[in-house]
């Protein structure tokens, strides 16, 4: 076993400097992410050791950079695409759920599109408008694309090396908020975290799902709520599509509660879809609704207000306790 310390951005470097050294059809493309290593300095150090060619700073047009990753992987390559920040994606959604979404279909699985866009998300982190969203859900909806999130160190950088190596879309959500907390990271780890929900805290009074940048705030809570007497069992989808319902659905058999939490806002939303299908496949042993705990239905605020929108463990506390008091 080989156990570093490191933080999820170094840990997505690390997963991205492995696929380039494994396949040099690896090509990473982005706004600033040579030799300044990206805004979050994700990819630094990569244009010094792969060189230009194969980690490209772009103009800033999203839709170019995607629209040029499509290409790309027609011939041959496996384009990595990094959005800067969240709400910059837009101008590249119809390159991504009219084009690459539906591209392999199209051929039908002939020509693949092995393309990895990364995309920076959630809040957390002060920032202006259009820095800190979260629009995981509109991909999610879209059928030929694969939708993931890490939580963690380890994940990050076993996850990104899977998407790069997969020969479908995959959307690489990052919660930018966990870009620096440190965790253990096992490199010679075997099987893969990608598409399997996990446990990461066992309890038995209240199922609590969370994916991204909330694992860190349910685990807290969950702490918290422990010091009271109440057992939640904490579970990180990590993949958002698909997602692992067999994790949730026997962890909602044993305590009969589920509350979901997230930060985008709640319509429409990943936890809406979770509800959904917890109350379908095990409605029978739901001693309460599901509850939800997300964002509000309105657009981000500004940075001093982002406290009074973002889920908090105030808020998922108060989920708890009102699923524990039907």
């Amino acid at each position: 076993m080989t156990i570093e310390t490191l933080s999820m951005a170094k840990a997505i470097n690390n997963g991205l400097r492995a696929a380039m050294k494994a396949d040099e059809k690896v090509i990473l493309m982005g706004e600033d992410i040579g030799p300044l290593g990206g805004v979050f300095r994700v990819t630094e150090g990569l244009h010094a050791e792969f060189g230009g060619n194969r980690v490209l700073d772009t103009p800033l047009a999203e839709s170019g950079i995607v629209g040029t990753a499509i290409g790309l992987a027609m011939r041959g390559y496996r384009p990595v695409c990094e959005i800067q920040f969240d709400g910059f994606i837009f101008p590249a959604f119809d390159q991504i759920v009219t084009q690459l979404a539906k591209l392999t279909a199209r051929h039908q699985g002939h020509q693949t599109f092995p393309v990895v866009i990364r995309v920076p998300f959630g809040g957390h982190i002060g920032a202006v408008e259009h820095h800190q969203e979260s629009p995981e859900a509109y991909f999610a909806h879209t059928a030929g694309l694969r939708v993931i999130s890490p939580s963690n160190p380890h994940d990050a950088y076993w996850m990104i090396q899977e998407a790069i190596a997969s020969n479908d879309p995959i959307m690489f959500f990052e919660p930018k908020s966990r870009y620096w907390p440190k965790g253990e990271v096992d490199l010679s780890a075997s099987g893969s975290p990608t598409y399997s929900s996990r446990v990461v805290r066992e309890g038995t009074g209240v199922t609590l799902v969370a994916y991204g940048p909330m694992v860190s705030m349910a685990l807290q809570a969950a702490e918290l709520a422990a010091e009271e007497g109440t057992s939640i069992e904490v579970i990180d989808l990590r993949s958002l599509s698909p997602i692992d319902y067999a994790p949730v659905v026997a962890s909602v058999q044993k305590t009969g509660r589920l509350v979901v939490a997230s930060e985008a806002p709640g319509n429409v939303s990943i936890a809406s879809e979770v509800a959904a299908t917890l109350a379908e496949r095990a409605f029978y042993s739901l001693e309460a609704p599901v509850l939800r705990v997300s964002g509000f239905d309105t657009p981000f605020p500004p940075a001093k207000l982002e406290a009074n929108y973002l889920p908090d463990v105030d808020r998922i506390l108060e989920a708890v306790d009102r699923s524990l008091a039907y």
